[in-house]
């Protein structure tokens, strides 16, 4: 059995499809919070309902008990943790949701595989915000992340110090995936992609924070979720067992070139407001994605133009 936590989120919901449709049994546990509208996960949960070996429990996985009481521990093979809280600005606004979901979150589900008999892998999510501000690149894995620019980034580099800690402690196999702005349909409303298409499709004016010339490794939601269906099946063979993967497309965009596969996408002219960068906003994100590639063939296809494109037909069509 597979337990995904996040499954009503954008990446654990087409995580827990793909998985679902090779014909695993899963068990999803999400808080469905209120951090963007609850129905578009709710939306999410309803497609996954329909098929017959998807199981749902609503539950913070930060508390005590709530993963034991989703799932039995020696029912459990494989876990892909993705619960998270999201969003960069917003931890600056709201630190302490990010200390409990983040930090306490990722505790929990350690020490829940701690005590699994039949754990087999541990797929854990990290960020490419733990990379911090920088210019240049390509990222890669060994590079130094020790100066987040946000305390979001601080968050999720403490889970990978703490999943390596349990690594050493108790030999728990375990694999982070340094995301790269995962985008695409059933998406997150908080991100410019998706913002920006609402707001371009309603005629109002976009405001590009850093004057739109922020740099981003945008990277399509099918080539990330068919990566981890791969990297599921083969935990690190090192000692101690885990290991660190960048998932990024390896081709940055700027916003003002995210703003132009938006408006070929929807046929609209966008308004474009400019503004200096805020808070958290690092300059450019950038995957060496490599090491990936050699360990699990990972070779994104989908460029930006054609998944924005695949975006907006998804959002048109949901109205």
């Amino acid at each position: 059995m597979l337990l995904v936590t996040g499954a009503a989120g954008f990446i654990g919901y087409h995580v827990a499809r793909r998985l679902l449709e090779s014909g695993a049994d899963v068990v999803g546990v999400d808080s469905v919070n209120a951090y963007y509208d609850p129905a578009l996960k709710r939306a999410r949960l309803a497609e996954l309902a329909r098929f017959a070996n998807f199981r749902f429990v609503e539950a913070d996985i930060a508390a005590p008990g709530a993963l034991q009481a989703a799932a039995p521990q020696g029912e459990v093979d494989t876990i892909v943790h993705l619960a998270a809280q999201a969003g960069v600005r917003h931890s600056i606004e709201a630190p302490f949701e990010y200390e409990r979901a983040n930090v306490a979150g990722h505790l929990s589900v350690l020490e829940y595989a701690r005590h699994a008999p039949k754990l087999k892998h541990l797929v854990y999510a990290s960020s490419s915000s733990v990379y911090g501000d920088r210019t240049g690149g390509p990222f890669r894995e060994d590079d130094r992340c020790d100066q987040p620019a946000s305390l979001y980034a601080a968050t999720k580099r403490a889970c990978e110090l703490m999943s390596e800690t349990y690594a050493r402690l108790y030999a728990i196999p375990q694999t982070g995936l340094r995301f790269f702005t995962v985008y695409g349909p059933w998406g997150r409303p908080d991100m410019a992609y998706f913002s920006f298409t609402d707001k371009i499709l309603k005629g109002e004016p976009v405001t590009l924070f850093g004057d739109g010339k922020l740099s981003r490794d945008f990277t399509y939601i099918d080539d990330v979720s068919a990566a981890i269906e791969t990297i599921v099946g083969k935990p690190p063979r090192q000692q101690p067992p885990h290991a660190i993967y960048n998932l990024g497309n390896s081709h940055p965009s700027t916003v003002l070139e995210l703003v132009t596969a938006i408006e070929a996408a929807t046929g609209r002219h966008a308004e474009r407001v400019l503004a200096p960068p805020q808070p958290g906003d690092v300059t450019v994100t950038y995957a060496d994605h490599s090491r990936a590639t050699a360990d699990f063939g990972f070779a994104p296809k989908t460029g930006l133009e054609e998944g924005i494109a695949r975006f907006v037909a998804w959002r048109m069509a949901r109205g």
